[in-house]
């Protein structure tokens, strides 16, 4: 089973590199975050022409979250909290009996502002949700763009960002307790190393060619399926083609039902 992950920034612009990557690389599981569009206008007929199931949980202009499938998806949940209702942050579902959990965390803004604190009381909502009602032992994957670079490996400049947003010890500690936890970063699981990076921001000149970019997306899985982990790669093309993302496609194959 291939399972992979996109951050858009919106999904109808990016259709193009959607669709061609779907039909070169074939996953059985694509989620995507920052679709910014509502619902009633989400593209569902490219991804059913692509020969993919699809739902979505949108909003216009910003946000919104999306899992497109092979086979067809049962929705389980769309909001993860409360003061989260109508932000379309989060999705669950099951797909061909795995339960799957496609979140965009908040980017945060500022240390210190109003935007920052949200974000961590969403990260502490989603570790709350996952350890009160999961078990490591049950197979769940946890994906999506998380907005935080958990170490020194994840970021071109460590120095300069630490304690900054998205590299700041109060966020990285929520995820690491994710990991603490039970959760298995299934990248980190097959490459270990320093350089990979899931985005590249639009401000810095050639900042792709350059690797100047963060490892802020993420596949987590808990161990009945991280042991099942055959692979994991990151497409750095994708962000070079024409139109691109600020983020790409990161993926896993998973043997998780031999």
């Amino acid at each position: 089973m291939k399972i992979a992950t996109f951050n858009t920034n919106s999904v109808r612009a990016r259709l193009p590199v959607i669709t061609g990557w779907l039909g070169r690389e074939k996953p059985d599981l694509l989620c995507l975050q920052e679709t910014k569009v509502q619902d009633e206008m989400f593209p569902a007929g490219d991804f059913e022409d692509s020969g993919y199931h699809v739902v979505f949980s949108g909003r216009k202009s910003y946000n919104g979250v999306a899992v497109a499938a092979r086979e067809a998806l049962e929705v389980l949940r769309r909001d993860l909290f409360k003061e989260d209702e109508g932000q379309a942050r989060f999705l669950e579902v099951i797909y061909s009996g795995l339960r799957v959990i496609n979140v965009y965390v908040p980017q945060g803004f500022e240390v210190g502002s109003d935007k920052f604190a949200y974000k961590l009381r969403w990260l502490e909502a989603l570790h709350s949700y996952i350890t009160g009602r999961f078990d490591p032992a049950f197979p769940l994957v946890v994906l999506g763009d998380l907005n935080v670079a958990l170490t020194a490996r994840d970021v071109y400049d460590p120095e300069h960002f630490a304690g900054k947003v998205a590299f700041h010890p109060d966020e990285q500690a929520i995820l690491r307790s994710l990991l603490d936890w039970g959760l298995v970063d299934l990248f980190r699981k097959h490459e270990p190393g320093p350089g990979h990076y899931t985005f590249w921001d639009y401000r810095m000149p050639n900042g792709v060619k350059r690797n100047l970019g963060w490892r802020i997306d993420y596949i987590l899985a808990t161990p009945p399926v991280a042991e099942r982990s055959i692979a994991a790669w990151i497409d750095r093309d994708a962000r070079l083609l024409p139109k691109p993302s600020d983020h790409t496609f990161l993926t896993v194959e998973v043997d998780f039902h031999s």
